[in-house]
């Protein structure tokens, strides 16, 4: 099944669980309680809303936080009415979130569970804590299951939905195909390296990704550092179309353009880039600033 439709399905399932929860709120006869399951409303609506345009970004941290503040708050507001949605821990550390936020919702969950020892009575509060603890455990290894699958995929996905953007893990395996494609095909072929702030990297990224063609691959070495692996009939034709290339980016950070045959090591060159000056610099070439 293609992520899209997966995406659908769980937008769908967050917009329902929206729905009731805003009937909820709408039922309920405490100001307070109301206020908090508009808020769990908005914020399961507005992630539905938002999903479609950035599943392969990570949410931002107060936003991951959020869920399960509010349920916390929830359970020591009016623990009685809401003693059920104390199994929902179990399901919030599933979720994608960092590890300080997930190792967070153990001393919430305690928190909350603690203060039910006069509602439930002393044997049925322990067995509840015991089944919660366990039910947690169980969350918590299949977060694990899940970390290590969504970074397997998205070590062969593609960063941005519709453009040649992957993963700066890929590159190695990349040049070493492209080396013996060009030697077998007698084609020319370079590598570039782009430095840009980290709050414009994203954008020279999707203008770098525009620029070439589909078959040459663009990657994100780091929240700063961009490559692309550019194929051209020659090396007059790789100069006319680096100049072109250049002048539409419109990059203003260091650049370094490496024919293949010549790179040594990405390493090296990565070094290189950080030490040169804002400019294009071609190896064994003209520079440009």
């Amino acid at each position: 099944m293609q992520t899209k439709y997966k995406s659908g399905l769980l937008r769908g399932n967050l917009l329902i669980a929206a729905v009731l929860m805003a009937l909820l709120a709408a039922t309920s006869p405490i100001l307070t309680d109301t206020l908090l399951m508009c808020l769990a409303a908005a914020w399961l609506a507005t992630t539905a809303l938002l999903m479609a345009f950035s599943h392969r970004r990570p949410a931002l941290v107060p936003w991951q936080l959020l869920p399960s503040l509010l349920l916390a708050a929830l359970l020591w507001v009016e623990p009685g009415r809401h003693v059920t949605w104390l199994w929902a821990w179990a399901i919030l550390v599933v979720l994608p979130q960092p590890r300080w936020i997930q190792l967070l919702q153990l001393p919430l969950a305690l928190a909350t569970w603690w203060p039910l020892r006069e509602l439930l009575g002393l044997e049925q509060w322990a067995l509840t804590g015991l089944m919660l603890a366990a039910l947690m455990l169980l969350g918590f290894s299949r977060a694990l299951d899940l970390r290590a699958l969504r970074l397997s995929a998205l070590e062969r996905a593609r960063l941005v939905p519709g453009l040649p953007l992957w993963p700066g893990t890929r590159l190695p395996g990349d040049l070493a195909l492209e080396r013996r494609r060009c030697l077998r095909e007698g084609v020319h072929a370079e590598l570039l390296l782009l430095h840009a702030p980290r709050h414009r990297c994203w954008s020279l990224a999707q203008r770098l990704c525009r620029m070439t063609h589909s078959f040459e691959p663009c990657y994100r070495l780091d929240p700063t550092t961009l490559a692309a692996l550019l194929t051209s009939r020659n090396r007059r034709e790789a100069d006319e179309r680096r100049e072109l290339l250049w002048h539409y980016l419109e990059a203003r950070g260091p650049a370094r353009a490496i024919p293949l045959t010549g790179l040594a090591s990405l390493d090296d060159e990565r070094q290189a880039l950080a030490r040169q000056p804002a400019g294009l610099q071609v190896t064994g070439g003209p520079s440009h600033a």
